[in-house]
């Protein structure tokens, strides 16, 4: 498939695709979380 006959690339590809698509959703969950002590005052 494609290609790439070594299915250690493919892992390779599907873990960085994953870990990109975590990163997505874990900004996304805490986008607005953070720095609200400064916000008050305090």
């Amino acid at each position: 498939m494609f290609g790439i006959s070594d299915p250690m690339i493919w892992i390779g590809y599907l873990l960085a695709l994953g870990f990109a698509l975590a990163c997505v959703v874990y900004g996304l969950i805490n986008w607005n979380n953070g720095c609200e002590e400064e916000q008050n005052g305090g």
